[in-house]
């Protein structure tokens, strides 16, 4: 299993690396700036809304399904169609929560039309997710992994043409951003649908009620750590707009930060979509998790540390580098965001292997009480601080859950964290960030800097054991 976890990632790094950075530098940042922050702050802060009732389109059915599929196959004919044809009354019930919510807080004209689209969009993005659990379910890792880049490739050639196609002479609005994840996200569902058609051999539409009530029943409690979690990673956006002054325009500050960060969160989300369904089938045959657990920590915690580090060293410049505007801002915002990354990463390992445990309740507890502080951190902070306030909120937030998962993880599997374990990682962490911090003035050339940032922790990961030369060498053989 750890070999099948190794060789996937591998591949499905590879061609993220080859997609997505180009989507966040060149793509994403490339609409910041075109819009300017204050018109790009009115969209995040109306998408950030349009997730906050998630939960209504998913109900924890995505991760549900992929445990039941990773354990037990041939459920697939079974709950295919059902669960389909559900995810359309479910669209329906969220498309008429959201705009309700919205008309509530305040919200008329233009933004109620952004939120209609947008409403669509997370539709469209729930079912691919859905279909895409069915898919990595079966440890079909590499198919998955393909549509994992199959809408952000389709965003790029259709952003690409109105962006730089000097079709509009320069002009571009932010509705067609909107427009262009519309046509990305529906092509895509349509090819993920095939995909599992042609698996399941089945499919009619028709909704199957008793099935439906069950469905819900049992992914209750997927939905509700959904919820929570949605709420404590999406609020802040929506509260800098609702309570500070100058609202829209902290919120585009904001953005330009978070959308970097949320970048490399994209990378963890892969650690978490290999890791479901092989922790689930681990754990239904009675196998012990704990080597995987130790190799997808060193994976995901030696180049989370490093780009931490050089996130911390070089805000201003890579925020310069990104946007044309509030660069300063910008840059304040970004250093205690990426620090609040190393967290996150690890979520995408314990919090994982909690839900394919199936250990609901205590995520739910853990992610309430996350919730809890970041609302009381938001409400403190965000009116005198702004983007900054939201910032500080996120990175306290992440520590406290993270934390709260890590002990949980120990005390239900019976994890073991050696001295020598710990000693290492704090070793690492220490003389990494020593060398790099030391190092500065070594170099004029911020790239270089950071390729040999990166090389030191490859390097001391190797000299302190947490990579063995063999078992990389032989990993690296069989990829």
């Amino acid at each position: 299993m750890r070999r099948k976890f190794v060789n996937n990632l591998f591949f499905i790094i590879l061609i993220n690396l080859l997609v997505k950075p180009f989507w966040i530098l060149g793509i994403d940042v490339g609409v910041q700036n075109r819009v300017g922050a204050e018109e790009y702050g009115f969209y995040y802060a109306l998408f950030g809304f349009s997730v906050l009732l998630n939960i209504v389109l998913d109900f924890g059915i995505t991760n549900y399904n992929n445990r039941n599929i990773a354990q037990h196959e041939q459920m697939l004919q079974r709950y295919f169609s059902g669960i389909f044809n559900v995810k359309f009354i479910l669209g329906f019930i969220y498309m008429t929560a959201t705009l309700l919510l919205s008309l509530i807080f305040g919200y008329s004209g233009k933004a109620i039309y952004f939120l209609f689209i947008l409403g669509i969009n997370q539709f469209l993005a729930s079912m691919i997710l859905y279909l895409r659990s069915n898919i990595s379910g079966l440890h079909y890792f590499k198919l998955d992994g393909l549509l994992s880049v199959m809408d952000r490739l389709l965003m790029i050639i259709i952003c690409s043409i109105l962006l730089w196609g000097n079709l509009f002479d320069g002009h571009f609005e932010i509705e067609w951003f909107v427009y262009a994840q519309f046509w990305a996200y529906f092509i895509t569902a349509l090819f993920a649908f095939l995909m599992v058609f042609k698996e399941a051999k089945h499919f009619k539409f028709k909704i199957d009620l008793p099935l439906f009530l069950i469905i819900l029943k049992q992914s209750m409690p997927f939905a509700l750590l959904v919820l929570l979690m949605a709420f404590y990673y999406r609020l802040d956006s929506v509260m800098i707009d609702l309570l500070h002054p100058n609202g829209k325009l902290e919120v585009g500050i904001y953005a330009q930060a978070y959308r970097i960060l949320e970048g490399f969160n994209m990378f963890g989300f892969l650690f978490a979509g290999l890791l479901l369904p092989i922790f689930s089938r681990m754990i239904q045959n009675k196998e012990s998790v704990s080597k995987l657990v130790n190799t997808a920590f060193n994976l995901i915690f030696i180049p989370a540390i490093a780009v931490v580090t050089i996130a911390v060293l070089y805000p201003q410049k890579i925020m310069d580098f990104l946007y044309l505007e509030h660069v300063n801002a910008s840059a304040e915002v970004f250093k205690i965001l990426m620090l609040s990354f190393m967290a996150i990463a690890l979520t995408y390992i314990y919090g994982t292997l909690l839900t394919a445990n199936g250990s609901l309740k205590q995520l739910n507890f853990i992610s309430l009480l996350g919730l809890v502080v970041n609302l009381a951190l938001n409400f403190w902070l965000i009116p005198k601080q702004g983007a900054y306030g939201a910032a500080i909120a996120t990175l306290v937030t992440q520590f406290f859950v993270v934390l709260a998962q890590i002990i949980m993880t120990k005390k239900l599997f019976k994890l073991s964290y050696s001295f020598a374990f710990i000693m290492k990682h704090g070793l690492l962490l220490v003389i990494g960030a020593s060398l790099a911090y030391t190092s500065v003035d070594w170099f004029n050339n911020f790239f270089l800097h950071s390729i040999f940032i990166g090389g030191i922790f490859g390097i001391f990961s190797l000299i302190l054991g947490l990579v063995r030369k063999e078992e990389l060498m032989s990993l690296l053989r069989n990829n």
